[in-house]
């Protein structure tokens, strides 16, 4: 006579978590389990001279005027220079609160609005968002960012998150942030 067992459903859920998870680490939990948020600054070169790491669950839109506050590039003389003068982000970033803040700052934004804030306007009145034919013509510069992102993720620890503290990582990041903008004025130089 032949058992019957009942077909298992998978192995035990992985993604529970045990306790808090020490602040020193940005590793959150997110759908496909352990993950860290690299929130980085890139300028029209695809260098990089600010970012952020959060853990995974971070939304994107509350980490915009943090990321935007970390730049300092220095000048000639006088203060480092804070401030860019548009900012373009994908769909990730749009909100209320964060066009304001860009607004107070004097900072021009190429941010589209995503599908289910376009039909919360429609059902309001109010003026929409601009994002007509020049807005579209520079929101295809956001590929720089992601070449940015490319060219860092190269280094296999920052690609795995291999470290254990956030430290760590925050400086193989400027490591590899910084070794890319040596090559790349190294080359430029020649």
């Amino acid at each position: 006579m032949a058992r019957h067992f009942p077909a298992r459903q998978g192995a035990l859920a992985n993604y529970k978590k045990f306790g808090e998870d020490p602040l020193d680490r940005a590793i959150g939990r997110f759908h496909g389990g352990l993950t860290t948020k690299n929130h980085l600054v890139c300028d029209g070169k695809g260098w990089a001279p600010a970012f952020i790491l959060t853990p995974g669950q971070a939304a994107d839109t509350s980490m915009l005027d943090t990321t935007l506050s970390e730049i300092r590039v220095p000048g000639a003389r006088g203060r480092p220079r804070s401030r860019p003068d548009r900012v373009l982000a994908h769909k990730g970033y749009p909100s209320r609160a964060n066009r304001a803040w860009l607004r107070q700052r004097g900072i021009a934004a190429t941010i589209p609005e995503r599908d289910d804030q376009i039909a919360h306007r429609r059902k309001r009145r109010g003026q929409p968002s601009d994002f007509g034919d020049q807005s579209r013509t520079r929101y295809r510069g956001l590929n720089v960012v992601e070449r940015c992102f490319n060219k860092l993720k190269q280094w296999r620890g920052i690609a795995m998150r291999s470290d254990k503290t956030v430290r760590n990582y925050h400086a193989g990041l400027c490591l590899a942030a910084t070794l890319h903008w040596l090559t790349t004025n190294w080359a430029a130089a020649i």
